[in-house]
């Protein structure tokens, strides 16, 4: 099509909005009655779609998540700890694993979890023992009378 003078060329946007309809339209396809077929109620139908869409994405990472947490407290209370003090142990010895590698390890690979959770393990009573003493330095509470 050859354009002879500008105002002809600006009033020709047909072909750009026929695209435009069926790119919606086709996010429409699957949606019953006129919906699929009425641009003007496609517009609304896709544009709540696309917003539940939205919303169910970040819905699956908090479910996701929460599925990781209940398999490694599972798991955990099979070697006689809880799932806070795991993940709080396992972090302070600078294991750097994230609880879907956690609880993949826990599913796949109970012996490796099971070293996993002693080095927590071994992490927790090694606190306890400093926290406790060995007895040789003065105790946390000091009096006038330890002094003299």
């Amino acid at each position: 099509m050859v354009f002879l003078t500008l105002p002809c060329w600006i009033r020709n946007r047909g072909p750009d909005r026929f695209w435009k309809v069926q790119e919606l339209l086709k996010h429409a396809r699957h949606f019953r009655g006129r919906k699929n077929r009425c641009y003007k109620l496609a517009v609304k139908a896709v544009r709540r779609a696309f917003v539940y869409a939205t919303k169910g994405r970040k819905l699956k990472k908090r479910n996701m998540r929460t599925l990781w947490i209940s398999r490694i407290a599972a798991a955990t209370r099979e070697h006689g700890m809880k799932y806070p003090a795991l993940i709080h142990h396992l972090t302070k010895c600078s294991v750097q694993l994230n609880r879907r590698v956690i609880s993949e390890l826990a599913i796949t690979e109970p012996r490796t979890f099971h070293s996993l959770a002693k080095i927590a393990r071994e992490q927790q009573l090694e606190g306890f023992r400093v926290a406790l003493g060995d007895g040789k330095e003065p105790p946390g509470v000091l009096s006038r009378v330890m002094l003299q």
